[in-house]
């Protein structure tokens, strides 16, 4: 099943304080004001999501197409992911781990 923007939204904004915004001039998600993910709006497509460095390696290294980057993102720690290609409940779960990782120490404490 392709999930779209407002899937991926339900998602995120199930989690403390996360807004939808304006990033860059393209949609994107923010926990308290910081970046957690972003819908790409360039032709090679994708949502960027924040992660750590050790799971963007084992994604796009991985069998799943639904996971990829671009040289643009390569030093950073987003994944692109294919929202045609990428399973619901994986999907929930870098969501889950975006907003740990943008979240202030505070929210991050009231959500183990």
């Amino acid at each position: 099943m392709t999930l779209t923007w407002d899937d991926v939204v339900a998602m995120a904004t199930a989690l403390p304080e996360v807004a939808e915004a304006t990033t860059w001039g393209t949609p994107s998600l923010k926990v308290a004001g910081k970046l957690m993910a972003r819908l790409r709006t360039e032709d090679d497509g994708g949502l960027a999501v924040k992660c750590s460095a050790a799971d963007k390696e084992a994604l796009v290294a991985g069998p799943d197409p639904a996971y990829y980057t671009l040289p643009h993102y390569d030093r950073s720690n987003y994944v692109l992911v294919d929202l045609d290609r990428v399973d619901h409940g994986e999907l929930a779960e870098l969501i889950a781990d975006a907003w740990h990782i943008a979240a202030p120490a505070r929210l991050r404490k009231q959500r183990p």
